[in-house]
C-alpha cells in the first residue's frame, strides 16, 4: 500500500519595495519565491521596484487557508496592513527578514 504524500505547508509573506509599498503573497517556499521576485520573475507588481525586503513570513497551513488570509490582507489599506504587521510582530516576536 502506497503512503499518502503529506500536503505542503503554505506560507504567507510580505515584501516591502524600495518605495515602501507592501506586497502580500503566499508560497510553499519563501526563499525560492523571494529569489524569483528579486530576479524579476513572478509578480509584475514587484518588477523594477527593488531592492525588495522580506519583512514578514509565517506558516499558515493549507493552500486554502493561505489564500483566505492573503485575500483578507490584500483588502486592507496600506496603513491597516502596516498596523496588522506591527501587531503580528509584537505577538510573535518576529523581526524583519532580509
Amino acid at each position: 500500500m502506497a503512503e499518502a504524500v503529506p500536503a505542503p505547508l503554505w506560507y504567507l509573506y510580505l515584501v516591502e519595495t524600495a518605495g515602501g509599498a507592501l506586497y502580500t503573497g503566499i508560497t510553499t517556499d519563501v526563499t525560492r519565491r523571494l529569489a524569483e521576485h528579486r530576479a524579476g520573475r513572478g509578480a509584475k507588481a514587484l518588477r523594477g521596484k527593488g531592492p525588495l525586503v522580506l519583512c514578514h513570513q509565517e506558516p499558515v497551513g493549507s493552500r486554502s487557508e493561505a489564500l483566505r488570509l492573503e485575500a483578507r490582507l490584500k483588502r486592507l489599506t496600506a496603513a491597516a496592513k502596516r498596523t496588522w504587521l506591527a501587531e503580528r510582530k509584537a505577538v510573535t516576536g518576529m523581526v524583519p527578514m532580509t
